[in-house]
Order: C-alpha cells, then structure tokens, then sequence
C-alpha cells in the first residue's frame, strides 16, 4: 500500500477498515498523542484513588473497583473527547453530542477479553488501558500506608 509508513500494511491487513490509516501522519500523531495524555491522566487518578484504599483484600477490592469504575467512566465518556478532536481535523463534522449510553458489563468482558464486535486499534488500545488498570490495583505503589484525605 503506498504512502503508509513501514509496518503499516500489514497493520491495516490485521484491522481491515480501520479509520487510523485513513488519517494523514500528523492527524495520527495527534491521536496518538491525545489517547496517551487521556491513558497516563486515567492511570494517574487511577493512583490517586488507590492510596486511599487501603491494605489486605478490603483494600484490593478497592483498588479493583476503583479502576473498572475509572475504566468504565473512560468507556462511557471519552468518544466525546475524540469526536471533538475530530472534529478539528476535519472540516465539515456536525457539532453533536456522540456520548451514548454506558457501557454493559458485556462490553467490559468483550473489551477485556480482547474480542470486541468490530477489532481495531481502538478497541484493542482500550483493552490494554483495561488491563493496565487493573494492573495497577495490584501493585502497591507507595510503602506507606493509605491514608485519608487531608482535610482543609
């Protein structure tokens, strides 16, 4: 396929129709760019909330349901932020509202299993995020104890 970078036909082979490739090299640096500063600002409140948690199983449950709620938030929330970051590449997109309802719980399972209805990169880069998070509810990444929040 011509104009793609190296390793990109065989990436738009793996997710065929895939829009990513359809975007020039600038508007897929920016995307990029964007789903990092939304993943590494996810794994951050992510933290926040775990050191208020607490230690042992209650602890962890915490942490757990801490980041499927960020995850589930991020599922639900986030195609608006792409949609106007979109809609700044290109010209002519209506102005509207594309959040639709939250995501089922067979979502989540499909997403995390890695078996969406349609793979792309997308849906593939949202499970990774998944999974990170959930990660991240393991690990303890501090050696003092939780504590509450300080209050003013």
């Amino acid at each position: 396929m011509a104009g793609l970078p190296p390793g990109a036909a065989e990436a738009v082979e793996i997710y065929p129709g895939d829009s990513f490739w359809t975007l020039g090299l600038a508007e897929r640096a920016g995307l990029a760019a964007l789903s990092l500063a939304l993943a590494a600002g996810l794994l951050l409140a992510a933290r926040v909330l775990h050191r208020r948690c607490g230690r042992g199983w209650r602890g962890f449950a915490l942490r757990l349901l801490a980041s499927l709620a960020l995850y589930w938030l991020f599922l639900w929330l986030s195609p608006q932020i792409y949609y106007t970051y979109f809609r700044a590449i290109i010209p002519g997109l209506p102005d509207q509202i594309v959040i639709g309802s939250p995501p089922g719980p067979g979502r989540l399972a499909g997403l995390l299993a890695f078996s969406p209805p349609r793979p792309s990169l997308a849906e593939h880069a949202r499970a990774a995020l998944g999974w990170a998070l959930i990660a991240l509810a393991f690990l303890r990444l501090s050696s003092s104890p939780c504590r509450p929040a300080r209050r003013p």
